[in-house]
């Protein structure tokens, strides 16, 4: 069998059964299934997220990501009646926001919202981006005070393979134990799987330590340039404490859990800054230097978070994994299952 170019985008695609797109998490979230690879032996193990704290090696450091989920979805509609739902991506300087808009708009048109919320478009971006500034009585809004709202008429970003509308519900099962520091458009999905008992158990066994990266939109953006260099990642806030950054100076060993933590530790080691815009890029052509261990969820076909897993085991065998879990049935993407990656 000819052996795919791991420059190229399609060699990153792969077939997955409508039906192994996982709708809603596991219950309870640990008894969600986990797929071991062991690097040295190239073990393979089928277990559930629950026995984690067997297979993580002695005196690892465990690397979370406290960011929050906020309602960043908003329905609304034009002066002219016709509807539209606005997905807000990230905040900009002087009271501009980032957002992207389902609905044709353009500069100067103002879009209305419940509790008198609107929005006005000040630029189109070719890439889908949009840049608006939100008003409410006229009075121009800084994020603080939009979160306030949002947090009353918004409604969970849930991924666009999830097709149902978010409930009640979603708004404990996609936003992670730890989450504190408010500003994500999607959610750190390795961390969906934790437990207070799993988190318990964590915490007895392994110093845990937190970054911050809100995660943006950006994440589901698929590769569309045919090699995969000529991507340019989007980028993405991020903030680590000095205390972390402490062992990241270290030589302990890392297991981060998601491929934000990892996009994180990985640009702070290239760059020494604690905190900024983060738009690293992990491929097999630029792999991690600082984090030796992954905890992550299974990922869309042809996606940077697909050749983030590839940039720690190679194509060929990212590939074979994520072959072997369509067979063992394990559920994918956003409230799937977990592989953890030594």
């Amino acid at each position: 069998m000819k052996r795919r170019d791991p420059l190229l985008t399609e060699s990153y695609d792969y077939r997955l059964p409508e039906e192994l797109i996982a709708h809603s998490p596991a219950e309870p979230r640990e008894s969600a299934g986990l797929l071991v690879y062991e690097r040295k032996t190239q073990k393979i193990t089928h277990t559930t997220v629950g026995r984690l704290p067997e297979f993580i090696p002695e005196g690892c450091h465990i690397f979370l990501n406290d960011t929050k989920v906020i309602k960043a979805r908003l329905f609304g509609h034009k002066k002219s009646g016709g509807k539209i739902e606005l997905l807000l991506n990230s905040p900009l300087r002087e009271g501009r926001f980032l957002v992207y808009i389902r609905g044709k708009v353009r500069p100067g048109m103002r879009l209305f919202f419940e509790e008198g919320l609107e929005a006005e478009v000040l630029a189109l971006h070719e890439e889908g981006t949009r840049v608006v500034t939100f008003f409410q009585n006229e009075k121009r809004l800084d994020f603080e005070a939009l979160q306030m709202i949002l947090d009353r008429i918004g409604h969970m970003p849930l991924p666009p393979y999830i097709k149902r509308s978010d409930t009640e519900k979603d708004l404990q099962d996609y936003q992670p134990l730890f989450a504190r520091e408010a500003g994500a458009v999607a959610a750190p999905t390795a961390s969906l799987h934790f437990t207070p008992s799993l988190f318990g158990r964590l915490q007895k066994h392994f110093p845990l330590h937190y970054i911050t990266l809100h995660v943006g939109a950006g994440t589901f953006k698929p590769v569309e340039s045919s090699r995969i260099e000529a991507h340019i990642m989007h980028k993405e806030h991020f903030n680590i404490p000095p205390k972390s950054a402490e062992i990241l100076e270290s030589d302990a060993q890392i297991l981060a859990v998601g491929t934000t933590v990892t996009r994180t530790i990985e640009y702070y080691v290239r760059t020494k800054e604690r905190s900024g815009e983060a738009d690293i890029f992990l491929h097999p052509l630029n792999p991690p230097r600082r984090v030796n261990h992954l905890l992550t969820n299974f990922h869309l076909p042809k996606s940077t978070l697909l050749m983030l897993v590839a940039s720690f085991v190679g194509l060929e065998k990212t590939l074979e994994l994520y072959a072997e879990a369509i067979r063992q049935k394990y559920r994918f993407y956003s409230y799937g299952d977990a592989m953890l990656i030594l």
